[in-house]
């Protein structure tokens, strides 16, 4: 579970140099997107189970 934070903070991170700078910002918003999906399938599975 702690990789899977690590990885989110370095996709948030990307993603905002991606808005300063302006490279690559298409495929870092798909990974954020990727990974905001998911977080909502592990809390949603972690709670049904």
């Amino acid at each position: 579970m702690n990789l899977i934070w690590t990885g989110i903070g370095v996709l948030i991170i990307l993603w905002i140099l991606g808005f300063s700078i302006n490279l690559g910002g298409g495929l870092i918003h798909i990974l954020l997107v990727l990974a905001v999906i998911g977080i909502v399938y592990n809390v949603f599975m972690g709670r049904s189970a």
